[in-house]
């Protein structure tokens, strides 16, 4: 159907050409593969190579251990990340996943012999998982196709997989259990109704499991599901507060989760499953906890603060409930954290500006650190790499918003600015290596990177997550107006050369930031970004939306939709002045192709010079290597004709 689609969107486009009906802003498009341009120049030489090393930088994600003290972890040796199983550390890797599409690990199992993976196709979202067993190498498939299946988890004694099973326009996701001893046992838990669901842990003794409901970013609740009965009991319903995930003490009588209940920030407490009353267990900090690991006998904690954006390590002891420093890290982002199956170590996923993702362990009692990956960096010298730095600017409420700032080093300013706007909005600009292509741009084409955390972003509390809610959407944006007065105070930058670059929630951003700031605005990159709330809330797929309206507003309320319709980008397209870019995967189930071709149309019915690029094996982010490299040449390709840098 999409490619038909596609087929039918080329031949009209074709059509009015060849007629001279079409704008003279429009450009036939170009096919490349799975990939459709319309406005993009070809690529230089020089361009690509140059591009490409910055783009060949891996990463290793640290995915679980093996019975014999190895582990196993994603990584990308082709063109997706597949399972790798590495023996000791910086040994040889051994790849035992062999897939076009990108796979990654749910939970291994307790005994270390198998694993859940999941993937999808074509970034569609619409997830399957199997069982791989490292003994045999063989693979039981557990789901069925056109289901979207999520946070498999092993019981304790590895025999059964309880894991969370919707479909694209359903909104409730069921429970589902299988023995993996038996193909043919797997069960629905019937919990019609229930909204979004994730289980998270099973109880010790089997019977029982914890189960998430996420209404909102900002409320979660906890249930305690039996697996016999289908009985479902919140832990605690009358809090109206976020419940991160949790896990079953050794008795099975309580639940240590991560919640902000009665405080501004995430922090850990002990609840008791008879009595609901909740204890604290980490330190008191203004800074949330953003995950947490208990140890296979359940008597010690690692969990990690957020501490402006940069990880800190901690351990509880649950017996005695010291809440103790973990191993000292460089500055960055420490995640994915398990212990070993003996408890004496624990591994997890450690990347920075510098370094891509590694995977490290340290030894709970010495807290002595090993490294067990080296990621390859394309042959550059990370010690050459820009490092950001935090600060503060004052917005027009004069709030304090934190952003972070990557000035070159090699080229003598004012530099032409890139304002980087993150995705969500539920979410946080975080220095690591997510982006290498932001030092290729920072080093070769002398462009400062700007990457602010405007109100509504995670990381700072509650308070501060909920400022731009519903009819408060543009103080957001206002944010990033108080960021451009701030940019034209700096005498290292130029204000008259801004480009602003978004993606998700970041490229409706970057729309709105064209309507509203046209005049201070150069142009600006989206990818798939939402054009129109009403359309956008319309169209994702049935188990996203209520989540959604809990964030953007909900569009059957006709003040709520006027409002909507008002600030969306697609309806003021006509104040755009400046070159626009957009990018988009055509099996977008969250944000679908559609926001981008009713963007692209209005764009141009204003005259305005617009670059378009679809990919059509792509989803909500391109995953693909050669998808990537080729996205982020042509961004370069825009940024240099937009910011007049000629041939550098």
């Amino acid at each position: 159907m999409l490619n038909h689609k596609i087929s039918i969107r080329l031949s009209i486009i074709v059509l009015l050409s060849l007629t001279n009906q079409f704008r003279a802003a429009a450009i036939d498009p170009v096919e490349r593969g799975n990939l459709v341009t319309e406005g993009v120049p070809s690529i230089p030489t020089t361009v690509r190579e140059r591009v490409h090393r910055y783009q060949s930088a891996r990463s290793a994600r640290f995915a679980g251990w093996t019975k014999d003290g190895g582990i196993l972890m994603e990584t990308r040796f082709g063109e997706t990340n597949q399972i790798h199983r590495l023996e000791r550390p910086l040994g040889a890797r051994r790849q035992i996943t062999f897939y076009s599409e990108p796979v990654s690990v749910s939970d291994v199992s307790p005994n270390g012999n198998s694993f859940v993976f999941r993937k999808d196709t074509g970034g569609d979202e619409l997830h399957q998982a199997f069982v791989f067993d490292l003994r045999t190498g063989e693979t039981l498939r557990l789901t069925e196709p056109k289901t979207r299946n999520k946070s498999a988890i092993w019981s304790g004694d590895g025999r059964y997989v309880a894991w969370s099973r919707g479909t694209s326009g359903d909104p409730d996701f069921d429970i589902m259990i299988s023995d993996t001893t038996d193909p043919q046992s797997t069960r629905r838990v019937a919990l019609e109704g229930k909204g979004y669901l994730l289980p998270v842990d099973w109880s010790p003794d089997g019977t029982r499991l914890l189960v998430n409901r996420c209404v909102s970013g900002r409320e979660c609740q906890l249930y305690v599901l039996d697996v016999d009965t289908g009985n479902l009991k919140e832990v605690r319903p009358d809090l109206k507060v976020s419940w991160g995930t949790g896990e079953f003490t050794a008795d099975g009588k309580s639940v240590i989760a991560i919640t902000d209940h009665d405080s501004d920030f995430q922090r850990i407490v002990l609840v008791s499953l008879h009595t609901g009353e909740l204890e604290a267990l980490s330190t008191d900090e203004p800074w949330d906890v953003e995950m947490a690991a208990l140890s296979s006998d359940r008597q010690t904690i690692v969990y990690t603060l957020n501490v402006g954006g940069l990880s800190k390590v901690r351990l509880i002891d649950l017996e005695s409930g010291a809440d103790i420093t973990g191993p000292v890290l460089p500055p960055g982002i420490a995640e994915d954290f398990r212990f070993s199956p003996n408890d004496r170590q624990v591994a997890f996923t450690f990347s920075s500006y510098k370094s891509p993702g590694d995977i490290w362990s340290f030894d709970v009692a010495s807290l002595n650190l090993t490294r067990w990956t080296q990621s390859e960096i394309g042959g550059l010298n990370p010690e050459g790499f820009i490092e950001p730095k935090l600060f503060k600017y004052r917005n027009a409420d004069n709030a304090k918003i934190p952003a972070w700032v990557y000035t070159p080093t090699d080229s003598i300013g004012p530099h032409p600015v890139l304002i980087y706007i993150h995705g969500g909005p539920e979410y946080q600009y975080r220095p690591q290596f997510d982006d290498p292509i932001f030092q290729y741009w920072l080093a070769e084409l002398g462009i400062a990177i700007v990457a602010p955390n405007v109100r509504g972003s995670t990381g700072y509390g509650k308070k501060y997550h909920v400022l731009d809610d519903g009819f408060n959407r543009k103080k957001s944006v206002e944010d990033i107006g108080a960021l451009l007065d701030w940019i034209a105070e700096q005498p290292d930058l130029d204000q008259s050369r801004v480009i602003v670059y978004g993606r998700s929630y970041g490229g409706y951003m970057v729309l709105a930031t064209m309507v509203d700031y046209a005049g201070r605005i150069s142009g600006g990159v989206e990818a798939v970004g939402i054009s129109n709330f009403v359309t956008f809330l319309e169209n994702t797929k049935g188990y996203r939306r209520n989540l959604r309206r809990a964030e953007y507003g909900d569009e059957r309320d006709p003040d709520m939709r006027a409002f909507l319709e008002k600030i969306s980008p697609a309806n003021n397209a006509h104040l755009i002045k400046r070159p626009l870019f957009i990018i988009q995967g055509a099996n977008d189930p969250r944000v679908p192709v559609s926001e981008a071709e009713q963007m692209l149309e209005a764009a141009r019915a204003n005259d305005v010079e617009v670059w378009y690029l679809l990919a059509k094996e792509e989803g909500h982010a391109f995953r693909k290597q050669a998808n990537v490299v080729y996205r982020d040449m042509a961004i370069s390709m825009f940024l240099r004709k937009t910011f007049d840098l000629g041939e550098r």
